[in-house]
């Protein structure tokens, strides 16, 4: 799934547009490496987010197409 996409289906970006800016700004970080929107997340990855001095680090717990907004919270865990 495209790293754009599973920020916005997980819920941690709520639009994938804010989504695919944040990548192309360099604000998304996965495994330590600058990523672009089209990046392909697999389970296991560490996907760090910088918005001001906020900074969210998460790593995918699971990859799924559609899920519930109940359930959105169960794709990834906050480190």
């Amino acid at each position: 799934m495209r790293l754009d996409k599973y920020l916005k289906v997980s819920r941690i970006i709520k639009r994938r547009t804010v989504a695919n800016e944040a990548c192309d700004a360099g604000r998304v970080l996965v495994n330590g490496k600058a990523a672009k929107a089209g990046l392909n997340v697999n389970e296991g990855d560490i996907i760090e987010i910088h918005f001001g001095s906020n900074t969210t680090k998460v790593q995918v717990l699971k990859v799924a197409e559609n899920v519930r907004k109940d359930d959105a919270a169960g794709m990834y865990k906050s480190l």
